[in-house]
């Protein structure tokens, strides 16, 4: 085991990247089974400091802060190394360098060959991105190789997160990261949609040169028409045995029918549609919403929302020639409704961002593209 964190004297923690990233471009990393990572933003941490009650159950649990450094080994390979801070929310429970330590590492240059999948079943992951990679790894005990993989923005964000760092920190610069809930982590086989919401999606400190950029891409996307955007998607197909993979560049380029459809796809084993998850998640979208109309002066530029369902049902039916069930199940992933990515974010009485824009009343962009949301899922579940 390597040593520990510079000015640390608790265990050290390897992190690997979230296998199941499917949107943004900073890279989240796992911490461990139920515990994810992000580079920490002030304004991101304000928010979940001051998190409204009536939110929590709608945003990733907030865990605390770690520090984090760069490591090189004498061959140049790459590890991300983090030490809990003494004053650090613990409820991640265990020790870490136990649940996490292994003896791989991770290379920027190989980090597509290396990686160890964390979902039960080991399957492939179809994508269109030029960094896909089917890696065929020997098991621990040097067996027959078997087929893991990672989605591969996730790989991407990994591989551009390291680069940048190394090219502008030394080893012993110490990051601060975000420990938030992994959202996921109860889920075998995650069918993940990440949806940009509302209308506008430059914060208030965005440049001119930002500013144009995004609204530009506003306008030439779903975010106008509709107030939301596809920008990452992966769901199990039963028929095919892989995860169907999507990135923001396919969303950015779809009309309303267009995005309708993925939709629908992502409700889809690859041959039947998920009417039974139309209504719970349906229903869940009107709870946020509800919510969101009683937030005054929040506004939620560039966030994201995440509908997460299960495909173990896919899985099991395909197996076993089953329909689908027309009532809940047991399964505590079925549908799941998450607000993420608050970098943005800004409201009266924020101690990051004191002198940013003062909004009155709900955000509502956020509210249109919900609205829309959930008009078009209602449409799927009618049929039209």
């Amino acid at each position: 085991m390597v040593g520990q964190s510079p000015g640390e004297g608790r265990a050290a923690v390897l992190l690997q990247p979230f296998v199941h990233q499917v949107g943004g471009h900073t890279s989240m990393l796992t911490y461990d089974e139920h515990t994810i990572c992000k580079p920490l933003v002030s304004q991101e941490l304000s928010f979940y400091e001051s998190l409204p009650l009536a939110m929590r159950q709608f945003t990733p649990q907030y865990k605390g802060i770690v520090s984090v450094h760069l490591k090189k080994d004498s061959l140049g390979n790459l590890t991300l190394i983090a030490s809990p801070s003494l004053g650090q929310q613990d409820s991640t429970g265990g020790d870490p360098a136990v649940t996490l330590w292994h003896k791989c590492k991770w290379s920027h240059t190989q980090v597509t060959k290396t990686f160890k999948d964390s979902c039960p079943g080991k399957m492939l992951l179809r994508t269109d991105l030029q960094y896909h990679t089917d890696s065929l790894l020997e098991d621990a005990n040097g067996k027959q190789p078997e087929r893991k993989s990672y989605n591969p923005w996730g790989l991407h964000c990994h591989r551009q997160h390291l680069n940048r760092m190394s090219s502008k920190h030394n080893e012993n610069k110490l990051h601060q990261f975000l420990l938030l809930e992994n959202v996921v982590s109860k889920c075998s086989y995650p069918c993940i949609l990440d949806l940009k919401m509302g209308t506008r999606q430059h914060g208030d400190d965005a440049s001119e040169e930002k500013k144009a950029r995004h609204i530009k891409k506003c306008e030439q996307s779903t975010s106008a028409s509709l107030g939301v955007r596809i920008c990452g998607m992966q769901v199990y197909q039963a028929d095919t045995g892989h995860f169907l993979c999507k990135d923001k560049y396919f969303g950015r380029k779809l009309s309303a029918e267009g995005f309708r459809q993925t939709l629908r796809q992502f409700l889809c084993t690859g041959n039947q549609l998920r009417t039974d998850l139309l209504e719970p998640i349906v229903l869940r979208l009107k709870a946020l919403l509800a919510v969101i109309r009683k937030q005054s002066s929040y506004r939620f530029y560039s966030s994201s929302l995440l509908i997460i369902y299960d495909g173990q049902e896919h899985k099991e039916s395909a197996d076993h020639h089953l329909p689908f069930p027309k009532s809940h199940s047991t399964n505590p992933c079925r549908v799941d409704v998450r607000m993420i990515d608050f970098a943005h974010t800004t409201f009266k009485g924020s101690k990051s961002n004191p002198n940013s824009t003062l909004y009155d009343g709900p955000d509502h962009g956020y509210i249109f593209g919900l609205e829309n949301l959930i008009k078009i899922l209602q449409s799927l579940s009618e049929g039209k």
